[in-house]
């Protein structure tokens, strides 16, 4: 075994540990688990430190359980939140752990011959138990006073924007505590991580173990990543960077990596690669003698990116992203699927023309200037033409050339350009 929390800690990814935890590690292959709430069918970035966190825990030795929260994502975390949120019918919270169970088997080993990864939904042991039991045989051994003391809990009450707390929300960190408590008991699990908001709710799980058992459990949690310029980490003008390829596009998601603060991307190459430390330390050496080539950015793009969509999918990010930059041809377009070259050129001007256009051949100066409104005039497009300045599909083209269904990108597209970065669309239906 390796020592897990050193890892942690020199990576920038200790929080609070309990007392003993680091000796116990180091002395125990140790059972330890992460919960991953099933709110949406696929997990998103701010996820990944957690699965990552397990990943690590397995390299050194450790057997990892991913706990899919079946049950408590009927209930609702309060936990860094500052108003309940909509609890979701049973069909939805169905999808939702089959897609988040997908994910997981994709970082996790669930073969390993010594220690494989272990998944497991709280709803299995949950739905056994009646109210009265649950209140008789848990709620006795954690006191109202207890629970009132949570940070999680004292803030929703005392927040002047919120109505309080439902009593739902407020047994949850009894549901989570009781979780650790069966895993303990069942499949030998002694320590439970999670992010920093979450050092309350596994906390109680410690403290019940202790009341119902006379056992020790530990607890270690991970910082909440944040962004140097204060923003939210793993947020986009378009909304969360999810890792399911449907809802967040690989080249998208290598984007979110690429476009990284210099300061951010000293932090993110520790926590989202698992490259060494020495290794680490030269990337980062050599990016601050020169900034401009962005090596730690694009680094982190290319580990995240093949760990999360593959080899393939991480090749077409970069194909797509080169586009931009002018060290492309019409074939690397051609090679896009829909999808990603409508993402490539998203907010870029564009104009509709119809397929029989195309087919009888489309003017180039028409298709600068009167059928488009790229360029003001059909004087405005000859010149642009003599000047050698304008390219259809990245290739340079002349006065006489003739748009056709051969040029079409994904069977609907043509690409204008004029000189190296004023970029039209030409939509053709």
């Amino acid at each position: 075994m390796t020592n897990f929390v050193e890892e942690l800690r020199w990576r920038g990814l200790l929080h609070d540990i309990m007392p003993e935890t680091e000796a116990y590690l180091l002395k125990y292959p140790t059972v330890g688990y992460i919960g991953f709430d099933p709110t949406a069918d696929s997990l998103h970035i701010g996820s990944l430190v957690q699965i990552l966190v397990l990943k690590h825990f397995q390299n050194a030795g450790h057997t990892p359980i991913a706990l899919v929260g079946g049950a408590t994502g009927m209930v609702g975390d309060p936990s860094g939140k500052s108003a309940e949120r909509n609890l979701l019918d049973e069909e939805s919270l169905l999808n939702n752990i089959n897609g988040v169970k997908a994910q997981l088997e994709q970082f996790l080993d669930f073969d390993a011959p010594k220690n494989p990864a272990k998944m497991v939904n709280n709803f299995d042991w949950m739905k056994e138990i009646s109210l009265i039991n649950f209140v008789r045989d848990t709620g006795k051994h954690i006191t109202v006073n207890y629970m009132m003391a949570k940070d999680s809990v004292k803030r929703r009450l005392s927040s002047e924007s919120t109505e309080g707390m439902s009593f739902t929300e407020f047994t949850y960190q009894l549901f989570q505590g009781y979780d650790f408590y069966h895993l303990y008991k069942n499949m030998d699990c002694k320590l439970q991580m999670g992010g920093s908001d979450q050092w309350g709710n596994i906390t109680t799980g410690t403290e019940l173990i202790r009341r119902k058992t006379q056992g020790k459990a530990y607890a270690i949690t991970i910082p909440l990543i944040t962004k140097a310029d204060g923003t939210k980490f793993g947020k986009t003008e378009g909304g969360n960077v999810w890792l399911d390829p449907k809802r967040t596009s690989p080249y998208k998601f290598y984007q979110y990596w690429l476009n990284s603060s210099d300061e951010d991307a000293e932090n993110f190459i520790k926590i989202f690669t698992f490259l060494e430390k020495e290794t680490i330390d030269v990337l980062i050496a050599e990016h601050k003698q020169a900034p401009h080539m962005r090596l730690l950015q694009k680094k982190i793009g290319e580990e995240v990116t093949m760990m999360t969509h593959g080899k393939e999918a991480y090749e077409n990010a970069i194909k797509a992203s080169q586009i931009l930059f002018g060290k492309s041809t019409a074939e690397d377009l051609k090679s896009l699927d829909k999808h990603t070259f409508l993402e490539v050129f998203e907010g870029v001007p564009q104009a509709t023309v119809s397929m029989d256009d195309i087919k009888n051949g489309l003017d180039i100066i028409a298709a600068l200037a009167s059928k488009t409104g790229f360029l003001k005039s059909n004087g405005d497009a000859r010149r642009a033409l003599q000047e050698n300045a304008i390219s259809v599909n990245k290739e340079k083209v002349s006065a006489d050339f003739l748009i056709r269904t051969t040029d079409l990108i994904s069977g609907h597209y043509i690409l204008l350009q004029r000189g190296k970065k004023n970029y039209f669309l030409l939509t053709v239906e």
